[in-house]
């Protein structure tokens, strides 16, 4: 269990360097911390909580992108990593629009659809192949 563990944690770690590296060097890329960061208000809204300072809320959601992400990758890439990837692609891209968030930054254009999908993907086959390496 350890291994798929360590292998989704290792898949969600490169799906978010990839996101941040991209989105900080070019300006039609996707924005995926800022509808995270807005699905983060969102959901402590019932509690009467929310996080005003902007470094914070970056960093919470980071943290909760990246466990996330490692427990989704954990179960179900390590086996389906295509489907498992493409599946969480299609999904960051069409469901905040059903969870009424805002879509736009990762949604505003073909190119940022396609490299959000594009992202989730290799978080998915990197932890397929750090699942295979740690199996050896």
């Amino acid at each position: 269990m350890y291994k798929k563990i360590v292998a989704g944690l290792a898949g969600a770690l490169v799906l978010n360097i990839l996101h941040e590296a991209v989105r900080n060097r070019f300006a039609g890329a996707p924005r995926i911390n800022e509808l995270g960061e807005e699905a983060l208000q969102k959901s402590l809204r019932p509690f009467n909580l929310t996080v005003d300072n902007p470094r914070s809320l970056y960093w919470a959601t980071l943290s909760s992108d990246i466990v996330s992400n490692a427990l989704y990758y954990g179960v179900t890439a390590t086996t389906s990593p295509v489907i498992s990837g493409a599946l969480a692609g299609i999904g960051a891209v069409k469901l905040p629009q059903h969870l009424g968030l805002n879509d736009e930054p990762v949604a505003a254009t073909p190119q940022r659809k396609l490299l959000t999908v594009s992202y989730y993907l290799v978080g998915a086959l990197v932890t397929r192949a750090v699942y295979k390496a740690l199996q050896r």
